[in-house]
């Protein structure tokens, strides 16, 4: 039996798509799909497919197609839009022995909804950043002394930095929240320092069992560029009681802010982070524990089981191929 491994909207990821095929070792095909036939992973897709905006009509019944065809036995997304879609369709991935590297549909609404997180990790007893949904809470918040400005602000269902920013005062808070761009959540600012974790949730158990972190020393736009890792059993144990409130699956990307000595989570990414890449180059094999799942094993605790010190440097790399090599030849110039 083949291990195939399908990879939705697989857009620049490369690298990560390399690192299953050589973790794999040859016990399966690496399929990926996307909507664009200039979509750098499709060329070194094992199986590419060519499919609709995950919006569109039809899309899912797509998947379904592709999973038969090419017998897949695991199902990723590499965007977050799409996470929610597979959540959605969870039970009936399942039904057909798939196994979906997903949240329950419970908890990828929470990794959606920042405020909504917010509220629930707050009643769970699990330390998060303090979070305003209008300007009327900031406010009691302000007379309250329970923050104070500058603050933070950003979408309350925004991912990749898109749309954050301070606010220094009253006035610039009011302005940003009612500029119509997106629907803003107020947040405390948070100046401890930062970090966050390549976290790796059984599919059987739910618990987890793998985790790496890292500290970034260099950012882009989305993401980390450079980052060098460290531990802390502190971090790891928390890790713990984030995960034992929510039903996460598979590959995450969590992100934690530091105050007083204490890590609060920011927020969670639930699949595989741009710079998991770090993990894997560390020597955290999350592919190794998704083919463990596939077979139905669970795997074993293993947490913090890397080297501090180790730093990745992001570098700009190209696929050339040819156009006749394409799975399409119909995509627009500028």
């Amino acid at each position: 039996m083949m291990d195939n491994i399908l990879f939705c909207s697989c857009g620049r990821r490369v690298k990560l798509l390399n690192d299953f095929r050589q973790s794999m070792k040859g016990r399966g095909n690496i399929v990926a799909t996307d909507l664009s036939p200039v979509a750098p992973a499709l060329a070194v897709a094992d199986k590419p497919y060519l499919v609709p905006r995950i919006d569109a009509p039809g899309y899912f019944d797509k998947i379904l197609e592709i999973c038969q065809k090419e017998d897949i036995k695991a199902i990723t997304t590499l965007i977050d839009p799409e996470i929610s879609i597979l959540a959605n369709h969870r039970e009936e991935l399942l039904a057909r022995h798939i196994l979906p590297l997903c949240p329950a549909e419970w908890t990828a609404k929470l990794c959606f909804d920042k405020y909504e997180m917010f509220k629930y990790l707050s009643e769970k007893g699990v330390r998060t950043v303090l979070t305003y949904n209008s300007l009327e809470g900031l406010k009691d918040g302000l007379e309250k002394g329970d923050i104070s400005f500058p603050v933070f602000m950003k979408p309350v269902n925004g991912s990749g930095s898109v749309g954050i920013g301070k606010a220094y005062n009253w006035e610039e808070a009011e302005a940003k929240f009612n500029d119509g761009k997106f629907t803003y959540i107020i947040q405390e600012l948070m100046t401890g320092g930062d970090c966050d974790a390549d976290v790796y949730v059984d599919c059987l158990s739910h618990k987890p069992v793998a985790a790496f972190s890292k500290k970034k020393i260099e950012s882009r736009i989305g993401g980390a560029s450079k980052t060098i890792s460290f531990k802390d059993q502190k971090l790891f144990t928390f890790i713990e009681e984030v995960c034992s409130v929510l039903e996460l699956n598979g590959p995450c990307d969590m992100d934690f802010f530091i105050k007083d000595g204490e890590y609060y989570l920011s927020e969670i990414n639930p699949r595989f982070g741009g710079a998991y890449l770090h993990a894997y180059g560390a020597g955290v094999d999350f592919i190794k524990l998704i083919l463990n799942n596939m077979h139905g094993n669970e795997n074993k605790q293993a947490i913090g089981q890397y080297d501090e010190d180790v730093i990745m440097m992001m570098y700009d790399d190209v696929v050339i191929t040819r156009k006749k090599d394409l799975i399409s030849e119909d995509f627009p110039l500028l």
